[in-house]
């Protein structure tokens, strides 16, 4: 028996829907939004790292180049996150997507 009340939510499209034309593209860039929506949530945290005078901040750390390198490091780590499954908010956004390219092919008949 199982104990979770919600049925279980499809992490990535079946073949056949990523088979439609447009479908592999429009998915990629769900995830793509799911990364960046990932990267901003993470964003906030990295500002803070050593703000307090410890940590990174130290002997070893800081300076311009830890700047240049904490948004791409905190985009990759977005990135990577949504890779392996991230919020879920990849599959509704394409789910989205595909029923307003629906829309669209009704409204040029």
């Amino acid at each position: 028996m199982s104990t979770s009340i919600l049925p279980p939510v499809a992490r990535q499209p079946d073949a056949a829907t990523l088979a439609q034309p447009g479908a592999a593209k429009m998915w990629q860039s769900a995830k793509d939004f799911e990364a960046m929506a990932l990267g901003e949530f993470l964003s906030p945290m990295f500002e803070t790292v050593g703000a307090d005078g410890g940590g990174a901040k130290g002997m070893f750390g800081g300076g311009a180049a830890e700047e240049t390198w904490k948004p791409m490091l905190t985009r990759e780590m977005a990135k990577t996150m949504a890779a392996k499954g991230g919020l879920g908010l990849a599959m509704p956004v394409f789910q989205q997507m595909l029923k307003m390219q629906e829309v669209q092919s009704e409204k040029a008949k």
